[in-house]
């Protein structure tokens, strides 16, 4: 099989953005996922899933949304609007196809895939930091339904029967609300660490990625002052319902963990409120039908839903190249290289996410591989290379 200039690993947003930055500089990538459709992940989300992050700042690079897309929008449009253009013309697409290991080869890299080797010169690991379902391995064993949020559709298989939801981030918090809309009997949100709450909707009904964009690249006590204050102004003071404001900010949070904040709509808050969605602690222990909190508390949920997020699975397919820190994430991320040839891209949370991966690292981390290869192979990086 002949040498491959760019293989990119994972057809969803970081990917299909990596793939037509290059193409778009004349580059012809290779664009490799283990399933059978592009946006795979999108594909599998919730029924009532839209993004958090409006639609100016959420599109692929140099590709709006169509018209008449929604401000923030739907899973279905996302996935649209991702596949339409990875099947653009300059860009190879093979799916169904599961690399399972790269190695260093005398042309760059190989990869072990489930349909054959593919050597490369270079390798983007795009893979998405949402890529293997985590669920917290809780002392004792419980007797009812045990799932992760990424099997979660709708609330119709979950009518009459009390569900646990465990996580408070974005997902878990449309779930419990999602939820209370159906006939289900009883909704618990367990909570172990207050989560910072944005509204989807900023000032004068903007949306909150105006505002957090350019808040992320200011000071941490300055943003997160501010987020406090549009927290409070959008949902009022929720200490009595379980929902306290964290000692650490969303901005500082972010970019200490790389975690998102959570971003909602007026009426996820409102379930709290009414009680339809009753705030509990942290799960501390299983007990066959029943649910111990860290308060000692006991529960007994028919079903629990597990919002407790993602790892990013990278110890099969590069643990060997030490790369990675013992937490399993790149300890470089694009635009530079983790090693010469070797990038990770799209392996990073934080406020207006998928905005950010799209634009902002297509334009910069991208444009700048693009600009890299056209200088090796093609001479110029201020031309359109061809044919590579």
């Amino acid at each position: 099989m002949p040498d491959r200039t760019v293989v990119i690993i994972g057809a969803g947003p970081a990917g299909i953005s990596v793939a037509l930055s290059l193409k778009d500089k004349g580059i012809r990538p290779l664009l490799v996922d283990r399933a059978n459709a592009v946006a795979a992940s999108w594909r599998s989300r919730y029924d009532r899933l839209r993004l958090n992050t409006g639609r100016q700042f959420s599109h692929l690079p140099g590709r709006r949304y169509p018209k008449g897309t929604a401000v923030y929008p739907t899973r279905d449009q996302v996935v649209a609007h991702l596949d339409r253009h990875a099947h653009e013309d300059g860009i190879e697409l093979r799916l169904n196809t599961t690399v399972e290991r790269i190695d260093h080869h005398s042309s760059g890299w190989r990869l072990t895939t489930s349909n054959g080797n593919l050597d490369a010169r270079h390798v983007v690991v795009a893979t998405g930091y949402q890529h293997t379902p985590f669920i917290p391995n809780w002392p004792g064993n419980f007797t009812g339904e045990l799932v992760h949020s990424q099997g979660y559709r709708d609330p119709a298989p979950y009518a009459h029967k009390r569900v646990l939801v465990i996580g408070a981030g974005s997902s878990g918090m449309e779930i419990a609300h999602d939820l209370t809309t159906g006939a289900a009997t009883k909704v618990w949100l367990s909570v172990r660490t207050p989560p910072n709450i944005l509204p989807r909707k900023g000032p004068l009904g903007l949306p909150n990625d105006v505002l957090s964009i350019p808040f992320f690249h200011l000071r941490s006590q300055i943003a997160d002052r501010i987020s406090v204050a549009a927290r409070h102004r959008a949902f009022g003071n929720l200490e009595e319902f379980g929902l306290p404001v964290p000692d650490e900010g969303p901005f500082a949070k972010a970019r200490r963990l790389h975690v998102a904040p959570t971003v909602v709509d007026p009426e996820v808050i409102d379930a709290v409120r009414d009680g339809s969605v009753e705030v509990v602690g942290g799960v501390s222990a299983l007990e066959g039908a029943q649910t111990v909190l860290a308060d000692g508390a006991r529960i007994q949920p028919d079903v629990m839903i597990c919002a407790t997020g993602y790892r990013p699975g990278l110890h099969p397919l590069v643990g060997h190249l030490e790369v990675l820190t013992p937490d399993g994430v790149p300890v470089v991320l694009s635009p530079s290289p983790a090693v010469d040839g070797l990038y990770f891209h799209g392996l990073e949370s934080r406020p207006a996410l998928m905005g950010y991966s799209a634009e902002t690292i297509a334009k910069a981390g991208q444009a700048h591989l693009a600009r890299l290869l056209a200088e090796r192979y093609c001479g110029n990086s201020g031309h359109t290379c061809v044919g590579i």
